[in-house]
């Protein structure tokens, strides 16, 4: 199931209580595909915290945070992409995600962290796209709604409008270069991973993403 919707999303009463049983699932961590569960601590997203995926335009980052999405969705968790004018159904069909079980709400506009916060109450995991620099008080309700509900949040920036706050993980997109023949077969992305605590030490790898399959394969 999907939506479309340029409004700030209401979640109907049945919606809720039919997500419900995964949104409150007791596991403390939510499964990352090959290859971003070999990247991070304890191979998942841990519930309750925000994840930033930075790129300069064109560089991948959409494609990135999508990617981290594709295994929880394949084990039945929801997800809501909010902010993304045009997410490309294709792709996200070729990076493993499952269509019934993702929400979009393209253009909420000034309203996008409220947005986000709704669709909490019925998705285990939120990709937004501010339009612009993110406040720093709409950033900490955002982060500290998340942290409420033991969701995860992936915060889609630029290098140029940063998220304003520490995230547990974050994935900075460093260099993109595309493989072409006759027409683009494959893109290698530079990434850095780091984060706080365990996650803290910095560790830069190369990701073919999409490759021909439309997949993110280690390179």
């Amino acid at each position: 199931m999907f939506a479309f919707s340029d409004k700030r999303p209401e979640i109907s009463p049945d919606l809720r209580a039919a997500l419900r049983p995964i949104t409150l699932a007791k596991t403390k961590l939510i499964p990352l595909a090959d290859p971003w569960g070999s990247f991070v601590p304890d191979g998942g997203l841990r519930r309750g915290s925000t994840v930033v995926v930075q790129a300069p335009a064109g560089w991948g980052g959409l494609s990135v945070a999508l990617s981290l999405l594709s295994e929880a969705s394949a084990c039945g968790h929801w997800s809501a992409v909010v902010g993304v004018d045009d997410p490309g159904v294709s792709a996200i069909v070729d990076l493993g995600l499952d269509l019934r079980r993702v929400l979009f709400v393209p253009r909420p506009r000034g309203a996008w962290a409220e947005a986000a916060a709704d669709l909490l109450d019925g998705v285990d995991l939120v990709v937004v796209r501010p339009p612009s620099k993110a406040a720093h008080g709409a950033a900490r309700k955002l982060m500290d709604r998340v942290r409420e509900r033991g969701a995860v949040l992936v915060a889609l920036t630029e290098p140029t409008a940063p998220w304003p706050l520490p995230a547990e993980l974050s994935f900075d997109i460093t260099n993109a270069r595309w493989v072409t023949s006759s027409r683009l077969e494959a893109r290698y992305l530079t990434v850095r991973v780091g984060g706080r605590g365990n996650a803290a030490r910095s560790n830069e790898h190369v990701v073919l993403l999409p490759d021909r399959s439309g997949r993110a394969v280690a390179s």
